[in-house]
């Protein structure tokens, strides 16, 4: 019978007017690989920084057992001795730093005021060769992918002898090459006796690597699901506890209407890289994108999408741009200014919803409107009421769970600060739209709510570009799709003629594919 490695009971946790938490219940077996599911705002992450330390002990009522033994961390660092430590969705590197001085950050070798460098890069290596990389420890963080980088940080987690690994959406950013060979690499660390906690919205990845998963929904247990039983645990089943309802339909019906004439086409558009400006990073692309139209945009991790879409809203990414845009049969010269492209109708949703699409410290209210502050200014002075007004519209419209739109954005969940993201450029009144990455990182639910937004945008005339690394996504959303790989479109099809084999098929016959 295997022994309970860890149990967590009756965890409370409250914000300023929200109960994040409501009595829940974990227990985690030693040497199981279990699975946190829920939709965005349900307490996952929550419960993972109750359980780390990073909220202490007094913050939360309940009790923390790890190792038979009642625990009460007051930092991440009474954790990390005992070996529990997380990986959160947000890789935690300093890219101006070496592989083996991030993994080593905190926690150097060597004595108080003297570091054995010798030694941090010896066993900086010895761990880079567990997870399976071949880099050098001494190498910048800054030159490697992320699918490399998220390597790093389980490296970094082995450094610190873990024992209980914790994994916040380690997927996220990864294409499913590397998302497959990650999953293989827990697999074979639940081998060698690791006890690991994943939180994911991937759920075919959860039926992959979890022995056990436990759902939470509005901050309770629901209940925990035992995936080696008699049949196999369907991601239907897996939902139905999430959601507290059957969902059918992973992507809701669009009517289909008489698409309506050509809004966006670009032609031998060319972008080189702003540091290397030999390297093309869009090499002759042509595209075009009617009203009323959801064009998708697949490629692997590399291909070139979001520099692409970056390029046409007012060239903010690259150099020695060439080639044509053209907005309703029109040429139109973009400067390098974002505003340009606001001024021209083009609205870019970021992929990075943190990190350049919001401002977390501020309110909703200020968020939705910072596209289009003219809307409610006069005189360039903000009319508050106004603002209010349009950011209560927007929550109400986009069904932003939130009791008030002076909420701080970073205080919300993941679906909930995409919805602001989308309510912020809704705002500034588009006619075309690149949604970059739209639902990474959120739940079914809200999943399903964004791709209602992105229906009801074309079918008002808007004009969409769908980015996404999700094949079943872009099957699901397209109207068309364009097939990109190292900076070239390989391939277009229609979305009722395409397949994932298709697809994949068009990408790795045009060249080495990953």
């Amino acid at each position: 019978m295997s022994k309970t490695l860890l149990e967590m009971k009756s965890i409370t946790k409250t914000f300023p007017g929200v109960k994040a938490l409501d009595n829940v219940n974990l227990k985690v077996e030693e040497g199981e690989i279990h699975a946190l599911v829920g939709e965005n705002g349900a307490g996952k992450s929550t419960l993972m920084n109750v359980l780390s330390g990073i909220y202490p002990y007094g913050t939360y009522t309940g009790d923390i057992i790890y190792d038979g033994k009642v625990c009460r961390f007051s930092n991440i660092k009474d954790s990390e001795r005992l070996g529990i430590v997380i990986i959160h969705q947000e890789l935690a590197l300093v890219p101006e730093m070496s592989i083996g001085e991030n993994m080593y950050l905190g926690n150097e070798c060597g004595h108080r005021f003297s570091i054995d460098w010798n030694k941090t890069y010896s066993e900086a290596d010895r761990y880079l060769k567990t997870v399976g990389l071949k880099e050098s420890s001494k190498v910048l963080v800054k030159t490697i992918g992320t699918g490399k980088q998220q390597l790093v940080e389980i490296a970094k987690a082995l450094a610190k002898k873990a024992r209980l690994l914790i994994l916040d959406e380690p997927t996220s950013s990864l294409n499913e090459e590397d998302s497959r060979a990650l999953l293989d690499l827990m697999l074979s660390f639940k081998k060698q006796g690791m006890t690991m906690i994943i939180i994911t919205h991937k759920l075919n990845e959860v039926s992959y690597v979890a022995d056990k998963i436990t759902v939470l929904r509005d901050g309770t247990t629901i209940e925990t699901i035992d995936n080696h039983g008699k049949e196999p645990v369907s991601e239907e089943r897996i939902i139905k506890g999430m959601v507290g309802r059957e969902m059918t339909n992973r992507f809701p019906k669009r009517e289909k209407t008489a698409l309506g004439e050509v809004q966006m086409e670009i032609t031998h558009w060319t972008v080189h890289h702003p540091l290397y400006p030999e390297r093309k990073v869009v090499d002759d692309v042509s595209m075009y994108v009617r009203k009323g139209e959801v064009v998708g945009i697949y490629g692997l991790m590399g291909a070139g999408r979001t520099e692409l879409a970056m390029s046409i809203f007012g060239q903010s990414y690259g150099t020695h741009f060439s080639g044509e845009l053209k907005l309703n049969g029109k040429t139109v010269k973009m400067r390098r200014s974002e505003s340009d492209a606001i001024r021209h109708k083009i609205a870019y949703v970021t992929e990075d919803r943190k990190g350049n699409g919001l401002v977390l410290s501020q309110s909703i209210r200020v968020n939705t409107s910072l596209a289009n502050l003219k809307a409610i200014s006069s005189h360039t002075v903000i009319d508050s009421d106004r603002e209010y007004a349009v950011a209560k519209e927007y929550r109400e419209k986009l069904r932003i769970k939130t009791p008030s739109v002076d909420q701080l954005v970073g205080n919300l969940s993941g679906g909930n600060q995409q919805k602001v993201l989308l309510a912020k450029w809704m705002f500034a009144e588009p006619q075309i739209l690149l949604l970059d990455e739209p639902t990474r990182g959120i739940d079914v639910g809200a999943k399903y709510e964004i791709y209602c937004i992105i229906n009801d945008l074309a079918a008002a005339g808007k004009s969409v570009v769908l980015i996404s690394s999700e094949l079943p996504e872009v099957l699901g959303m397209s109207d068309r799709i364009y097939i990109m790989n190292e900076g070239r479109f390989v391939d277009e099809m229609k979305a009722e003629e395409a397949t994932q084999e298709s697809i994949m098929a068009a990408i790795l016959r045009s060249g080495k594919g990953a």
